[in-house]
C-alpha cells in the first residue's frame, strides 16, 4: 500500500491513525505491515464502511469528509476500506542505507551478492549497469532509466538492490545510498564480473 510522505511522516508521528481506500477489493488484512520512507507501517484494523464521518476525517489528518473523498482513487462503485495504521519502527534496509564505513570484507560481500543476483539472472548480469545508471542520473524517472527493460522488471531490479541497501527511493526516480556509493567507488567491473578493489 504506497503512503505519500507527508502521510507516511502523520502515521509515524501518531497525528494520522486511519486511511482510505476505495478498493474493488480487499487488499490488506489486520496484521500486514509494508514498509514506507519513514519505516514500517502495520494495519491495525481493515473495515468496509458507507460514508467516511467527520472524526474519521480527522484521524486521517484532513479537515472534511469531502476532501477525503476527493483523494480517493478507483470506480465510483467500489467500496470504500476504512485501515487503521500504526508505525511499527524504523526499517533496517534505512540504517543500512546510511552506513558507508566498509571493510573490505564488506565490499567483498555485497559483490559476492550481486555476482549472485547475476548468475540467478536470466537475462544475464545487470547489477552493476543499474548502479552505474542511478549514480549518472539520480531522481531520473525509472521509465527513462530502464532502456529496452520492461517498467515493473527493472522497479523489480531497483528493488533488489534496494534490499541490499545499496539505493534509495526518491519522490521521482531513485538515488545510490552513502553505501551504494561507497560500494561503487570501491570496486571495479570487468567481464561481467564484480571485483572489490583494495581500500583506499
Amino acid at each position: 500500500m504506497l503512503l505519500t510522505e507527508p502521510v507516511a511522516r502523520a502515521i509515524a508521528d501518531g497525528s494520522v491513525t486511519v486511511v482510505f481506500r476505495r478498493w474493488a477489493r480487499q487488499r490488506v488484512k489486520a496484521g500486514d505491515t509494508f514498509r514506507s520512507i519513514v519505516g514500517v507501517i502495520r494495519v491495525t484494523s481493515i473495515d468496509e464502511v458507507a460514508e467516511i464521518t467527520a472524526t474519521d476525517a480527522l484521524r486521517a489528518g484532513a479537515a472534511s469528509a469531502r476532501l477525503v473523498l476527493a483523494e480517493l482513487r478507483g470506480a465510483a462503485v467500489d467500496p470504500i476500506f476504512r485501515i487503521g495504521v500504526e508505525w511499527a519502527g524504523p526499517d533496517a534496509r534505512i540504517e543500512l542505507a546510511a552506513d558507508d564505513a566498509l571493510s573490505d570484507a564488506d565490499v567483498a560481500t555485497i559483490a559476492e551478492d550481486l555476482a549472485g543476483i547475476d548468475r540467478r539472472s536470466p537475462g544475464g548480469p545487470w547489477t552493476h549497469d543499474v548502479l552505474h545508471a542511478i549514480h549518472d542520473e539520480p531522481a531520473t524517472p525509472a521509465d527513462r532509466l530502464r532502456g529496452d527493460l520492461e517498467l515493473l522488471a527493472f522497479k523489480r531490479r531497483v528493488r533488489r538492490l534496494k534490499e541490499l541497501g545499496l539505493t534509495r527511493s526518491l519522490e521521482v526516480g531513485y538515488e545510490l545510498s552513502p553505501r551504494g556509493a561507497m560500494y561503487l567507488q570501491r570496486s571495479t567491473v570487468g567481464d561481467g564480473r564484480h571485483e572489490a578493489s583494495p581500500e583506499g
